[in-house]
């Protein structure tokens, strides 16, 4: 039984409240009783007495018609024991990246279906990208999200969420297609962004490997289309995804 609803099947008051703020995760932003009711499917007044609950408890802050997420939402998320290990354990080895390459530096993690970034570094002459920390992006569409897909979730749990969107004409979207580079990417250990994401920007990731080989995360380094040579920088970030591993489990030293 989902922990969203009583034994009589009804959603219960923590389900609903659960719901409304799934949908202001990940950079969605503020968003007002309509856009939430829709999303959610759950009646406005519902929405606007919970909204106002979450408020009161200092999960959520209104902004005139909008909500979004309060400072005390994110302090409890930054205090995940993974989130904040992971973060721990890579952010020495990330800024070394970062400096070594002057290109953007990310570290995410996969999450139904997309990647949640939970460290980003910045490169003062790369592009600027709307990706924030805590914030999804597609996995299909984005290296990180492929190189955690191919050592990690089935892509076939990609399908329960309806066809692939496209966000370039370069994405890859038909599962079979999708499925030939996640094998490619098994054998080879790397996994390339060529314009999936965004049409100028290119970028490669490396899976951060956990037990029996599995993913638990993602290095990954983006750029500018003719500035960054992915081929050139793929032994780079294999380096450091590698040392993060072993940053994690000593057992891999």
């Amino acid at each position: 039984m989902s922990p969203a609803h009583r034994e009589d099947g009804e959603t219960s008051a923590i389900g609903r409240a659960g719901a409304l703020l799934r949908e202001l995760r990940g950079g969605a932003g503020a968003l007002g009783v309509s856009e939430l009711a829709r999303r959610t499917s759950l009646p406005k007044t519902t929405v606007h007495r919970l909204l106002r609950e979450l408020v009161r408890v200092g999960l959520l802050e209104r902004n005139g018609d909008a909500y979004g997420p309060s400072l005390l939402l994110f302090e409890i998320g930054q205090s995940a024991a993974r989130q904040r290990s992971l973060q721990e354990a890579a952010r020495p080895h990330l800024s070394v990246l970062a400096e070594a390459t002057g290109h953007n530096v990310t570290l995410a993690v996969l999450e139904e279906g997309d990647v949640v970034y939970l460290d980003i570094f910045r490169a003062r002459n790369g592009p600027r990208l709307p990706q924030r920390i805590g914030s999804r992006w597609p996995a299909h569409a984005s290296a990180a999200g492929k190189a955690l897909l191919a050592f990690g979730a089935s892509p076939q749990a990609l399908g329960e969420r309806g066809p692939l969107r496209p966000l370039t004409e370069r994405t890859v979207v038909e599962p079979a297609a999708l499925a030939r580079e996640l094998a490619r990417i098994r054998r080879h250990g790397v996994s390339y962004d060529r314009g999936e994401s965004f049409p100028n920007v290119v970028g490669v990731a490396a899976p951060v490997l956990g037990a029996g080989d599995t993913a638990v995360a993602a290095v990954s380094i983006s750029g500018v289309a003719g500035r960054l040579d992915v081929a050139r920088l793929d032994a780079a970030v294999r380096t450091t995804a590698l040392a993060v591993s072993r940053a994690l489990d000593p057992a891999l030293r």
